[in-house]
């Protein structure tokens, strides 16, 4: 029986029996540079704040590979010293010993001279941040980013939106999980925007499971000096691994690449009281009133119109400064999303509210568990939100059009991407 063991000794155990495992939750090498690339261009020594860190096989990586030539200098921060000093020996053997600093801390308590508002240019958590909560983490750190840094937390989430009894009585026991909708909007509510979301394959939970069953397998709780919670220890790494072979189709980890939202500008779903402004914006934003006219046809059309992807951003003063479209098309006949228009009024270009209201919008895709947007416009632009040549998946468009200028974004890489032609909604006349 193991209902006696305090909770100090089963940390304890749990601390011995990850010791020197090659990672303490799933990742690999690979996921961490391809997060690495969707954080998006950072400075050329880049200041990383990596929370979490255990023996810091990310913060080794960052270390050597974030920036443009000379790496990163990491912040690595964990509660556990035996970790922190196997990441202070890996470090000096790699010879990066001048680019990390560990620092035993709470990631909950992050407070002091350490940890000064705007000290860091990347913030990475990977399969660290529900010590704390994945909204609390959101919400608390991003005051530690200088302007333009970015938070890559990854947490654990439903892949499916009707789990099995077995997996939920787990993960009820062990920390409640979200959907991946419902991660996003607690994100968002927390005051980010979502630059970009991967869903970790399985051989990343190979790479954390393998090494840790064959640990399971020789643990020997009753040998000498063993913790007394080493028995609780292995029986809840059993049900884990357990749980994983008999359910793991059903919840998987996610990376998230988030920024803060843009404090100038307030965006939000536009009402009925805004209509005769959005008909100016667009009118003002472009040469003729055709795009104005494509959003009231847009509105009418029951089959494509969805009114919570239809977004402002308001000026200070409250006015409609910028707006953004999102409406139903298919690829195919697999449902995507098509993002046209996009209007900023003459007064508030080149202000960030024009892409203020277009995170917005992309966020709210994402709260509704869309997967898919198409767009037609400026490559240099859209690029900053993730957007890609839709032609690299196999989407293309009904008319003429330069292969660079017709992109796609991804907003749920568990959902296979459609092929096909891109089938718009007839207002658009195509």
């Amino acid at each position: 029986m193991t209902d006696h063991i305090d909770d100090a000794s089963r940390t304890e155990a749990f601390f011995t029996l990850h010791h020197r495992l090659p990672r303490q939750s799933p990742g690999s090498d690979a996921t961490t540079r391809r997060l690495l690339a969707l954080a998006g261009p950072l400075p050329d020594r880049p200041r990383v704040l990596d929370l979490g860190c255990g023996p810091g096989r990310a913060a080794l990586l960052l270390a050597a590979e974030a920036g443009a030539e000379a790496g990163a200098e990491v912040t690595a921060v964990d509660l556990h010293q035996p970790f922190l000093d196997e990441l202070d020996e890996a470090a000096k053997a790699r010879g990066l010993g001048d680019r990390i600093r560990t620092v035993r801390a709470d990631m909950g308590d992050l407070t002091g001279p350490d940890f000064a508002p705007g000290s860091f240019d990347l913030i990475w958590a990977e399969g660290s941040a529900y010590c704390i909560g994945f909204a609390t983490a959101v919400r608390e750190w991003q005051r530690l980013l200088a302007p333009g840094g970015a938070m890559v937390i990854s947490e654990c989430v439903w892949t499916t939106d009707a789990p099995s009894a077995g997996a939920r009585d787990f993960w009820d026991r062990n920390g409640s999980l979200r959907t991946l909708p419902e991660t996003t909007a607690a994100a968002v509510t927390a005051g980010c925007t979502v630059s970009a979301v991967l869903l970790q394959p399985d051989s990343d939970w190979d790479t954390y499971y393998v090494p840790l069953a064959e640990r399971v397998e020789s643990a020997d709780p009753t040998a000498p000096g063993m913790s007394p919670g080493m028995e609780w220890a292995l029986a809840a790494t059993r049900e884990e691994l357990a749980v994983r072979r008999a359910y793991g189709a059903e919840y998987g980890y996610a990376a998230y690449v988030l920024r803060p939202a843009d404090p100038r500008w307030t965006t939000r779903p536009e009402t009925a009281a805004d209509r005769e402004a959005v008909h100016a914006v667009n009118s003002a934003a472009f040469p003729t009133r055709d795009e104005a006219d494509l959003v009231d046809a847009l509105r009418a059309d029951a089959e494509a119109w969805l009114p919570e992807l239809s977004y402002v951003a308001e000026a200070p003063d409250g006015s409609v400064a910028a707006y953004a479209l999102l409406t139903r098309c298919r690829i195919g006949d697999a449902p995507a999303l098509a993002l046209a228009p996009v209007a900023t009024s003459p007064a508030h270009q080149r202000q960030g509210a024009g892409q203020a209201v277009v995170r917005a919008a992309l966020d709210a895709a994402r709260v509704r568990g869309e997967a898919l947007v198409v767009v037609l416009g400026d490559p240099a632009y859209y690029a900053r939100f993730g957007c890609v040549p839709a032609s690299r998946y196999g989407i293309r468009a009904g008319f003429e059009v330069p292969d660079e200028a017709m992109m796609a974004l991804v907003l749920d890489d568990s959902v296979p991407v459609p092929v096909g032609m891109i089938r718009y909604p007839a207002a658009f006349g195509v």
